[in-house]
């Protein structure tokens, strides 16, 4: 058993949240470990090789244009491959095979808007102008007014109604109950910049912001049972003392350590991943399923996004289902199966199924009236983080981090020793 030491601030967890705290933390001088009872940093964002293949925890991405995104991480380094923009819409009545064939609708790709609005007094085109017009608008909308304008769920905010298989995709919502703000958020970003993966997959966003801190700071394999203003108990160490405690752990836990906590809703989410043979005649885009009524939501040609996915000539093919039980996955996939033949128009007998990955809790709810700043302070020494707390995506992620950071900073009289260049504990503190 290591020798527990007292640290000025233990960070519960080293997700995307418990890592950008961290950093705000150690950027001020500040002595921090950070805690994490799994092997890995990540939390929900991971990447598993199966078979040569990448496989990450659902269909994740980051949106280039997340301010938090832009700001925090080396994107170049990254080595980002990007999803073409908008969303491919399968089907309209018949079934369409998609992608280079054609077939289908493409909803949401800025390069095409200017063309669309102009195309207003056009016969037939009338539709397509106003989605068009909407998403112009979205794009430019100021984030002040985005989060003072009143809220209400999206599908009642009067969103033209050949939107909706880009909003469900973008949002993992099929009812659109979620809060119109988020969407107008989400949505600004998405049209504002690339959804891209890292050419490694989505765990070298918490590998590249876990390398970049002081050599120690992460300590795996150790899991945190309770917790005080001035200390934590561990499996490991037992209690180790400090001044102060960030929980940036997944919600149920942080509901487990801090029982006052109002633990969230859910969606859930489902992806399956076969590998084809060859690949189906698809762009690299998100092709979303609007017609039928079965339990697919969305698929994509992962190797095409990003050929590194795939160790060699063979395909990678992801697809989505939102709010399965998780029961049956034999059964679930050969539904999906069945149905990505349709889409893709492609025989999928030599198809092999590469996995499933089934998240009961992929992302917190966000309801109309949400508060995107929910306070991450519980008491003077004491802070939880995550995307709860603020957005459900990376960027709200990031961006609670560096919140409960500097509340742990400003109680611990660090904040105005920062902002003069001084280190806690005398000498100069480094650049931010």
């Amino acid at each position: 058993m290591a020798e527990a030491h007292r640290t000025d601030v233990i960070v519960v967890g080293a997700g995307l949240a418990g890592l950008s705290a961290a950093h705000r933390l150690a950027a001020a001088g500040v002595d921090v470990t950070v805690l994490e009872a799994g092997p890995r940093p990540g939390g929900r964002v991971r990447t598993d090789s199966v078979d040569g293949f990448l496989v990450d925890n659902g269909l994740q991405h980051l949106a280039t244009a997340y301010p938090q995104v832009a700001a925090r991480l080396d994107l170049a380094r990254l080595d980002l491959r990007s999803f073409a923009p908008g969303v491919q819409v399968a089907g309209d009545g018949p079934v369409a095979a998609v992608g280079r064939r054609g077939g289908g609708r493409r909803i949401g790709d800025v390069r095409r808007m200017r063309g669309a609005i102009g195309a207003l007094r056009t016969p037939g085109n009338a539709d397509r102008a106003r989605v068009a017009a909407a998403l112009g608008r979205a794009s430019a909308l100021p984030v002040p007014r985005i989060l003072a304008a009143p809220d209400v769920a999206v599908a009642e905010a009067g969103w033209p109604p050949a939107l909706r298989p880009l909003l469900t995709a973008l949002l993992h919502d099929t009812e659109l109950t979620s809060s119109r703000r988020f969407a107008d958020l989400v949505l600004r970003s998405y049209l504002r910049g690339r959804a891209a993966v890292p050419a490694l997959g989505m765990a070298a966003v918490p590998q590249q912001l876990a390398g970049a801190l002081p050599s120690g700071t992460i300590r795996y394999g150790v899991r945190v049972t309770a917790i005080a203003t001035d200390r934590v108990t561990t499996d490991v160490d037992g209690e180790i003392p400090t001044r102060a405690v960030i929980v940036a752990t997944d919600p149920t836990t942080a509901v487990n350590l801090l029982p006052g906590l109002r633990r969230p809703a859910f969606r859930r989410l489902t992806t399956l991943w076969h590998i084809a043979p060859t690949a189906p005649p698809a762009e690299p885009v998100l092709i979303v399923d609007s017609d039928d009524p079965g339990p697919l939501t969305h698929t994509v040609v992962m190797s095409e996004v990003a050929p590194s996915y795939s160790p060699d000539r063979r395909a990678l093919v992801c697809s989505t289902v939102l709010d399965h039980d998780g029961t049956d996955p034999g059964k679930l996939e050969i539904v999906v199966r069945e149905r990505i033949s349709a889409i893709y128009g492609a025989a999928t007998r030599d198809w092999s199924h590469l996995a499933t990955r089934h998240l009961p809790e992929a992302l917190p709810v966000v309801e109309p009236g949400h508060n995107f700043r929910r306070p991450v302070r519980v008491l003077a020494g004491l802070y939880v983080c995550g995307d709860h707390r603020d957005s459900s995506s990376v960027q709200g992620a990031l961006a609670s981090g560096r919140r409960a950071a500097r509340s742990a900073l400003a109680d611990l009289g660090a904040l105005t020793a920062f902002a003069a260049g001084v280190r806690p504990g005398g000498g100069k503190a480094p650049a931010a």
